[in-house]
């Protein structure tokens, strides 16, 4: 856990860092379309290039992030079920007395 939890960190910031960069570009794009309405602009902007570039990115990041929150998630399980055996184990103890 100790080793997964700063990565899992650092997922997560690039998870959120690349949504909101998501947004910017889109606003970038839109700037730049030669669209006359604003649902013209938007178009062009979801089906410019860098923003599918950007999606890209973002896919990736959330499977990172993803793939080290049940990593972190099963580490936990683990502790879980250590604990209760250890609790079995004491109170067989006790029975045993």
């Amino acid at each position: 856990m100790l080793k997964t939890a700063p990565r899992f960190a650092k997922a997560r910031a690039e998870r959120l860092h690349l949504e909101e960069f998501r947004k910017s570009k889109k606003a970038l794009l839109m700037k730049d379309s030669d669209g006359k309405t604003v649902s013209e602009r938007e178009a062009d902007a979801y089906a410019h290039p860098e923003y599918q570039e950007v999606l890209d990115g973002y896919k990736v990041a959330v499977e990172a992030e993803e793939t080290l929150r049940w990593k972190l998630k099963a580490a936990e399980l683990q502790v879980e079920i250590w604990r209760s055996q250890e609790a079995s184990n004491r109170a067989e103890g006790r029975a045993v007395r």
